[in-house]
């Protein structure tokens, strides 16, 4: 038998915040929408990520009391992406993010919650605002999926504890306060408890937070609308007639299906973090594209941009940065597998430094992730790109830091590794490292000096509002800094990652792929981080990868309800609709 056919009106490739968001906003439109992904799970990067959105003046801030000074958005955006500022997408952006908002929250189960209090990444820059732009997915009940929910992609295993996914802010707050306060005592012991009536009775944790969260409620969005989605079902090609992409060859239990669309296809496919030969070409650390370690899915390997390239599409390789740097760390874990580890916040904590391989400070160490990894490939200057993150007994067993988890949890499994290195003195540490033990001695010593004055004179860590918001608010007088002096002293090596690409297909404000000379290849849409990021290379607050692929979603799928549809193709239909959806 030869390869089916079926039609839909659109068809979405991935199954993140990007892709589910075009589908549930077309679907709500009334169109017939389908959803592929390669992957035995749905979810994408998203199901992985911290479920932060950044989406400037909605009605969540101005709840919250923030209102913006009109332009700020976009002057902090145009401040941040230099070169590469996209007027039209960033306006895009900017007018639809608040309608995004406001279409989820009052039409489907997606639901965020905004903290009064969350600066950006650079709010001291021209635009930048102390809160009211980042906002992150409310919790939400798996149970409500129902059978589904054995389908969702898990968490970072790194990022829970004992399978339990923590909540950031408060939630995260009362894990670190859990032994200095009965509140936060009480707040654990009941987390946990109910945690632990989860997993016996249903064999994992159901309560989802971040971007678990994100990835449920949007799943559950898309199932109240009946929107088939199809796993372990790769895109094989496009389908072009003339200069338009009419569909794609799916594959589905082991059969061609050619899926004929009469609006559009939407690539959401979750970028390139292991495209090795694309890391090569545009990752200046990995020189052959291997010397770099992301949490990101195995399987974003980059369909969506070679898929927009074999029609006409252009991937931009000129933006600044490729990738939404972070420093991670690579752990084994109990069954021996390879875990990577982000350092999102535990840099920021005081009593931590970061040195090279040469013992020497680089950077003011609560920056923000993509920051910090900016000035560590600076520092290294074409060696191998690496550093130490050092804290002294009292901080780890206080704060933890990477893997190892604050006390009461062992850290003799991460020892034993060699993830966590371990000195009864400064000089026996520097022996562990490898690095010199004069340079790394001279660089605690400063740095305890400064902390006793709360002003670091190197590199002013806790000098922003970021800074001081990752910090520990009850250390005075400066939230990031104490000194680092009651041995043993430890250390866990950073290498460089990321938590999504930014180069990606050169799109116009309605998300079409746009070929080298601007055209747009028609039938064609790219969104998430198959589209080129709009911060330009920049990463100026928590949420920049969810809130335009959220936006930008929102904005194809309501491009395609608009637009005029095609001519419907003569196919053998697989099923109705609605059967298509059930079997699904």
């Amino acid at each position: 038998m030869g390869t089916q056919e079926t039609e839909y009106d659109v068809l979405v490739v991935g199954t993140g915040a990007s892709g589910m968001s075009a589908a549930v906003t077309a679907a709500h439109q009334g169109l017939a929408v389908l959803v592929v992904d390669k992957a035995p799970v749905y979810g994408g990067t998203t199901a992985r990520s911290g479920g932060w959105l950044w989406i400037p003046g909605t009605r969540l801030a101005k709840e919250q009391g923030i209102h913006e000074p009109p332009g700020a958005a976009r002057t902090y955006l145009q401040h941040e992406a230099t070169t590469h500022f996209d007027a039209a997408r960033v306006d895009a952006f900017i007018e639809n993010g608040p309608k995004a908002i406001d279409f989820f929250t009052e039409k489907t189960c997606v639901q965020f919650d905004m903290p009064p209090v969350f600066p950006d990444y650079h709010a001291e820059a021209p635009g930048g605002q102390p809160g009211g732009r980042s906002m992150v997915t409310r919790p939400f009940d798996a149970r409500e999926l129902g059978s589904r929910v054995a389908q969702l992609a898990p968490p970072v295993p790194e990022l829970t504890v004992f399978g339990m996914m923590l909540g950031s802010g408060k939630e995260l707050w009362h894990f670190l306060r859990a032994f200095k306060s009965v509140e936060s005592f009480w707040y654990v012991a009941k987390r946990f408890g109910g945690h632990l009536l989860d997993v016996l009775r249903y064999g994992r944790g159901m309560t989802l937070t971040n971007g678990n969260a994100l990835a449920g409620r949007l799943a559950k969005a898309a199932m109240d609308l009946d929107v088939p989605v199809w796993l372990d079902a790769p895109v094989k090609k496009l389908i072009v007639e003339g200069q338009a992409v009419v569909g794609a060859t799916v594959v589905r239990d082991g059969k061609a299906v050619d899926i004929r669309v009469r609006r559009g296809v939407v690539l959401a496919c979750g970028g390139f973090p292991y495209d090795v030969e694309r890391r090569k070409q545009l990752f200046p650390h990995a020189p052959t594209g291997r010397e770099h370690f992301t949490p990101s899915p195995a399987l974003n390997t980059g369909d969506g941009l070679r898929l927009g390239e074999s029609a006409g599409g252009w991937v931009d390789a000129t933006i600044p940065n490729a990738a939404a740097w972070c420093p991670t760390s690579v752990t084994q874990r109990k069954d021996g597998s390879e875990g990577v580890m982000p350092h999102f916040i535990d840099r920021a904590k005081p009593g931590v430094i970061a040195v090279t391989q040469r013992g020497r400070r680089f950077t003011n160490e609560a920056l923000s992730y993509h920051d910090f990894i900016q000035d560590l490939v600076k520092a290294c200057d074409g060696s191998e790109v690496t550093c130490w993150l050092i804290c002294d007994h009292k901080h780890l067993r206080e704060y933890g830091m990477g893997c190892v988890a604050p006390f009461p949890l062992p850290i003799g499994r991460h020892l034993k590794t060699g993830y966590l290195k371990r000195g009864k003195s400064l000089q026996e540490l520097a022996q562990a490292m490898g690095v010199p033990y004069p340079a790394l001695q001279e660089e605690v010593e400063s740095f305890n000096r400064d902390a006793a004055k709360g002003v670091d004179t190197k590199f002013a860590k806790g000098s922003t509002a970021y800074n001081r918001f990752q910090g520990d608010s009850l250390v005075t007088p400066n939230p990031c800094m104490a000194p680092i002096r009651q041995g043993p002293y430890y250390a866990i090596k950073i290498v460089v990652g990321e938590i999504g690409t930014f180069a990606g297909l050169s799109t116009n404000e309605s998300c079409q792929v746009l070929t080298k000379d601007r055209q747009p290849v028609e039938g064609l849409y790219a969104v998430g981080n198959d589209a080129a990021s709009i911060m330009g290379g920049n990463y100026p607050g928590a949420g920049i990868t969810l809130g335009p692929a959220l936006t930008f979603g929102y904005v194809v799928g309501q491009a395609l309800a608009q637009q005029t549809q095609r001519p419907a193709a003569d196919v053998v239909p697989l099923a109705t609709s609605r059967q298509r959806a059930h079997a699904a």
